[in-house]
């Protein structure tokens, strides 16, 4: 039996729900989804596996106008995966099809000229009669290979955008096994929960001045537990003190949230232990954020 395979990346503004896409797709949460802009800060590989094919989606940061290392280093990363994937899947929202970062996007795809599929998302938010004018708008735009109204939140469409997807994949191998959703470590994916709780909880700058690494994730023989002790790591004492909280708080909370997620994750019951940590201007410094992951 022939074998079909390709490379797609998610691509598009900030905040526009390419995430929360990657997980339906998956059915499986290996991308942190948070209503607050420019979350996703590395390209993390999603593996979309059927009877006879294989989608390896690329997750990447929202392209945008940047001034800090950390999303220079992030818009990069976004900018680069138009050259290392077969197709584009461009993400934008019904309720913003004019966000002002898409004109550098379609910049950027006429110039290398891949195939790429327009997805409208976020349909369940806006009126359907608008979606005419919104398509119509974009085939002047661009010559997409086709354009598909979806919502992730809810899985509208998402059936039709993967045929669209799996008519387009060529013969080639079976990249990851089967059973392999991501090709990010188990640090990793703590990581990224326990950043996403970050986002959850506090406000404002501090989750963009926030990184967390992760020390340790070991199991107990016996205790049927896995022990799990992360790092947040924050530019400013006083960001520090916001972190941990009153009585320690926040940092309790924000705590208890990541570990039921955790557990869900690993299908075994978590002890988690986080620590915080100031590591001056972080973000701003391309030796620290290399030592951070990023």
């Amino acid at each position: 039996m022939n074998f079909v395979s390709g490379f797609t990346a998610i691509i598009g503004p900030p905040n526009v729900g390419k995430s929360t896409l990657l997980n339906r797709i998956l059915k499986a949460k290996i991308s942190i989804v948070s209503s607050k802009p420019q979350t996703t800060r590395n390209r993390i590989l999603g593996i979309y596996n059927e009877t006879g094919y294989q989608i390896v989606f690329m997750d990447t940061p929202g392209i945008h106008k940047t001034r800090t290392a950390l999303h220079k280093s992030m818009v990069n990363s976004a900018l680069a995966a138009f050259q290392e994937v077969d197709s584009l899947l461009l993400l934008i929202e019904m309720i913003h099809p004019n966000d002002p970062e898409i004109p550098l996007i379609i910049k950027n795809l006429k110039s290398i000229k891949k195939p790429c599929i327009l997805a409208i998302n976020k349909i369940d938010l806006g009126p359907r009669d608008q979606l005419l004018e919104i398509i119509d708008d974009f085939k002047i735009k661009y010559e997409f290979e086709a354009i598909i109204p979806v919502s992730a939140l809810n899985g509208d469409g998402v059936d039709i955008l993967l045929e669209e997807l799996k008519s387009r994949l060529v013969n080639g191998p079976q990249y990851f096994p089967a059973d392999m959703k991501t090709d990010k470590p188990e640090s990793f994916i703590v990581s990224e929960i326990i950043r996403e709780k970050i986002y959850l909880y506090l406000k404002k700058e501090l989750p963009y001045s926030s990184a967390v690494t992760v020390e340790r994730i070991e199991e107990k023989t016996g205790k049927n537990m896995l022990f799990i002790s992360g790092i947040i790591h924050v530019e400013t004492d006083s960001q520090k003190g916001i972190l941990i909280g009153r009585n320690g708080r926040m940092i309790k909370n924000i705590g208890q949230s990541a570990r039921l997620d955790l557990e869900k994750f690993f299908g075994i019951k978590v002890y988690l232990d986080l620590a915080v940590k100031v590591d001056k201007n972080w973000s701003r410094d391309p030796k620290a954020l290399s030592r951070l992951g990023y």
